[in-house]
């Protein structure tokens, strides 16, 4: 039986620096309707190359957390759990999946810009899938109709987020290496 590795005092010290940057760039947003556009799901990007992506999806956890708790770290400096029930909350939720999913493709394919861009657009995609099922169910509108408002125009600004991290998270992986805080 393979033993579970335990997370040193480093580790969660880098964990949580990357969780309150999360908290930072999170409530940066823009109302455009009723999902705005966020930097958080670029911030999770960044968490998964500091982090890994155990780690990285830990991370976001907590920043989930935190915001659950009625800390205004969401988008447009919100919190609680009414956002979570709320129009946006799946996209909250799908959030966990595309920090899992990207994470999976980043740890295992790290060396391979292509192989981490297109694990980025499948989480992202996962996230889009429970973000515009909750925004149907929840804004009484069809699923077309949120796929409209939640998901057609992000597109292009994900897909540059996507490019984004592709380009910096490497870089910023490289530094915690050579540092020894990876």
């Amino acid at each position: 039986m393979a033993k579970a590795k335990k997370i040193n005092t480093r580790q969660l010290t880098l964990i949580g620096v990357i969780t309150a940057v999360t908290c930072i760039l999170g409530p940066l947003s823009l109302p455009i309707g009723i999902v705005p556009i966020s930097l958080t799901n670029l911030a999770i990007y960044f968490a998964i190359y500091a982090l890994g992506g155990k780690r990285g999806t830990l991370s976001y956890i907590v920043y989930l957390f935190i915001g659950l708790v009625g800390l205004p770290v969401f988008s447009g400096f919100s919190g609680g759990f009414p956002k979570l029930f709320g129009p946006t909350g799946g996209y909250l939720i799908g959030f966990i999946f595309m920090a899992f999913i990207s994470g999976i493709f980043i740890d295992k394919f790290s060396d391979k810009i292509y192989m981490c861009f297109l694990g980025m657009v499948v989480g992202t995609i996962v996230t889009y899938i429970f973000g515009t099922t909750w925004l149907a169910y929840e804004a009484h509108i069809a699923f077309n109709k949120a796929l409209a408002v939640g998901v057609l125009p992000f597109i292009p600004g994900d897909i540059v987020k996507i490019i984004i991290a592709s380009l910096i998270g490497p870089q910023i992986k490289k530094r915690l290496i050579s540092s020894g805080l990876y």
